[in-house]
């Protein structure tokens, strides 16, 4: 994503800031003006627990040129428990243990170094919930 755009979409990013449908409870993120369910302008904001589930991933394999240390790596279609989704690379698993129904956390990390002049962009990575049995 170019800096600009990037640099411009940090708050609403970096809190998960999304916008809830008072007419029928759709959540969108990012934030909406109109709900994409029921075209309702009636929109309230909201802020996302860091928490969800996958609901679909896949692993790539041959990446962009800026993530070919990271590969092979899986990206997932994360829902939280608002009902928003959204995509994030998921982290400290390997790529082939990431299913449908894993808990992850949405934790805050740097995402890439763009260009020569080495911008730091940073977002949430899915990371998963380790429960620790007594």
């Amino acid at each position: 994503m170019p800096s600009p755009r990037y640099t411009r979409d940090i708050p609403a990013r970096y809190r998960l800031d999304a916008a809830r449908c008072s007419a029928c409870g759709h959540v969108a993120l990012p934030r909406r003006t109109i709900c994409s369910g029921c075209r309702s302008q009636d929109m309230e904001p909201v802020r996302l627990t860091r928490r969800g589930t996958v609901v679909t991933s896949t692993v790539i394999h041959v990446p962009p040129d800026e993530f070919t240390t990271e590969a092979p790596y899986a990206m997932a279609i994360i829902e939280t428990p608002e009902g928003a989704r959204l995509m994030a690379q998921v982290v400290d698993c390997q790529a082939e243990e990431v299913v449908p129904g894993m808990e992850l956390s949405l934790e805050f990390r740097r995402i890439r170094r763009e260009g020569h002049g080495g911008i730091l962009c940073y977002g949430h990575k899915g990371v998963p919930v380790r429960r620790h049995e007594a």
